[in-house]
C-alpha cells in the first residue's frame, strides 16, 4: 500500500511538473515584457517623399511601445487611398517597439514636421505605452497645437487615454476597448464615455472600440475625407467581411470564464512556438493582423525573423528592424505572407515546422482567417477569448 501511495505521489508530481513545464513559455512571456530600443540608430531607411497635393495623415507613436495593429492598420488603409501622405511620427528618432524584438523606424519627428510646415489633416492616436493620466506632455502638447478646426482626429482603442489627456474630448463622446472602459473612465472623467459602438464621433473627433476596430475608424474617416468610392476601394483591398462599414458593436469585457479558458489552454493544450518570416514588400495590414491575432493565443513563443541580417522595407515604405535571434529549428509553425517568393528548398532550415501560407487566393479578411484556424487548434471557447481580446464583436 505504501509503495502504491509513493508511486501515485510520484506520478502526480511528474504530471504537475509536466503541466508547469508546458505553461512556462506563455507565463515567461507575461512576466518578461518586451524591452524598448537600446543601442544606436544606424539603419537604412527609405527616403521620405512628400506630395504637397495630398492630405497629411500623422500617426502618433511612442518608442517605448505602440500597439501594432492600432498603428499599422490605419497606416495601410490611409496609404491605400493613394490620396494621402501617411507618416508615423514621434518626438525623436528612437525606433518604436511594436512586438518583442521588433521595431518600426519613425518616419518623422515632431520637429521635422514643423520645420517642413506640414499641416495635419488627420491625426491618429494608437494605444501608447501610458494609459493613465501620466501622459507624455511632449506628445499631448504637439497634438493640441496641431489640431485645427479642419483636422480630423481618430483615437484608436486605448489611444483614447492620450486623446482624453489633450482635453479636446471633454464633454464629447469617447470610446475604447471594452475590457479597459471602466479603468480609463476612472482616470479621465471629463469625456462622455460611451459603449456598444465601433466608432464614436462628434464633429471632427472620432474614436474606436478596441484593437480590431481601428479598421472601422479608419474607413469612417476615409469616407468623410475622400468619399464613398475611395472608401469602398480600400475596403475591398483588405477583403473586409461586409460591403459597408460595420456600425454595430457589442462591448464585451473579458471575464473570469475567459481567464479560466486561457488557463486551461496554457496548462493542458500545446503551446506552439510560432514564427513569421519578414520579407521586403510585405503587406502591413496582413502582417499586423496575423501578429496581433496569434500573439493573443499565449504561444510558447512568437518570433519574427528575416533570412538575411538586414532591415525590411514594407509595401508602403516602413522600415522594420528585427533585433531578436530566432531559434528557427525549434519552431512548430512558420507563417509566410509571400509564399510565392519563398524558396522551397529553404524550408529545410525550419525542420518539421508546419508552413502556413497566406495569399490572395484565400480572398478573406486576415483576422477571420486567423480566428478560423485558432478555433480549429484550440476550440471555439478559446477562439472566443481571442475575439474578445481583439474587441472583434
Amino acid at each position: 500500500m505504501k509503495i502504491f501511495k509513493t508511486s501515485a505521489l510520484a506520478v502526480s508530481l511528474l504530471l504537475l511538473a509536466a503541466l508547469c513545464l508546458n505553461a512556462c513559455g506563455p507565463v515567461r512571456n507575461l512576466t518578461h515584457p518586451p524591452a524598448p530600443w537600446q543601442g544606436e540608430r544606424n539603419f537604412e531607411m527609405k527616403q521620405l517623399v512628400h506630395d504637397a497635393a495630398k492630405k497629411n495623415v500623422f500617426i502618433i507613436a511612442d518608442s517605448r511601445l505602440t500597439v501594432l495593429f492600432d498603428m499599422l492598420a490605419p497606416f495601410y488603409l490611409f496609404n491605400a487611398t493613394e490620396k494621402a501622405n501617411v507618416y508615423i511620427i514621434t518626438k525623436d528618432k528612437t525606433p518604436i517597439l511594436i512586438k518583442r524584438d521588433l521595431f518600426v523606424a519613425p518616419q518623422l519627428t515632431f520637429d521635422e514636421a514643423d520645420a517642413m510646415q506640414l499641416q495635419a489633416d488627420v491625426i491618429v492616436i494608437p494605444a501608447l505605452s501610458t494609459r493613465d493620466e501620466h501622459q507624455d506632455s511632449t506628445i499631448t502638447n504637439w497634438i493640441k497645437v496641431h489640431f485645427t478646426p479642419t483636422t480630423k482626429m481618430l483615437a484608436v482603442c486605448d489611444g483614447a487615454s492620450t486623446a482624453a489627456a489633450t482635453g479636446l474630448y471633454d464633454g464629447k463622446p469617447l470610446t475604447c476597448h471594452a475590457s479597459d472602459f471602466t479603468g480609463l473612465k476612472k482616470h479621465f472623467s471629463k469625456p462622455d464615455w460611451i459603449k456598444d459602438v465601433a466608432v464614436a464621433n462628434s464633429g471632427n473627433l472620432y474614436s474606436t472600440a478596441g484593437v480590431s476596430n481601428a479598421v472601422e475608424g479608419s474607413l469612417t474617416v476615409i469616407n468623410e475625407l475622400f468619399g464613398r468610392e475611395t472608401m469602398q476601394t480600400v475596403l475591398r483591398s483588405i477583403y473586409y467581411p461586409v460591403n459597408a462599414i460595420k456600425t454595430t458593436h457589442t462591448s464585451v469585457a473579458l471575464g473570469s470564464s475567459n481567464i479560466f479558458t486561457v488557463v486551461k489552454k496554457v496548462m493542458f493544450r500545446k503551446n506552439r512556438n510560432i514564427g513569421m518570416l519578414l520579407e521586403n514588400g510585405m503587406n502591413e495590414f496582413e502582417m499586423a493582423s496575423i501578429i496581433e491575432t496569434y500573439g493573443r493565443t499565449f504561444p510558447a513563443s512568437f518570433t519574427t525573423f528575416n533570412l538575411n541580417d538586414t532591415t525590411i522595407q514594407t509595401k508602403y515604405g516602413l522600415t522594420l528592424i528585427n533585433k531578436g535571434k530566432a531559434r528557427l529549428k525549434g519552431l512548430d509553425e512558420v507563417h509566410l505572407l509571400k509564399p510565392s517568393s519563398f524558396q522551397k528548398d529553404a524550408g529545410s532550415i525550419f525542420n518539421n515546422a508546419k508552413i502556413i501560407c497566406y495569399d490572395t487566393l484565400q480572398q478573406q479578411y486576415p483576422i477571420d482567417i486567423c480566428l478560423k484556424r485558432i478555433n480549429e487548434q484550440y476550440g471555439s471557447r478559446f477562439g472566443e477569448f481571442v475575439k474578445i481580446s481583439l474587441d472583434y464583436n
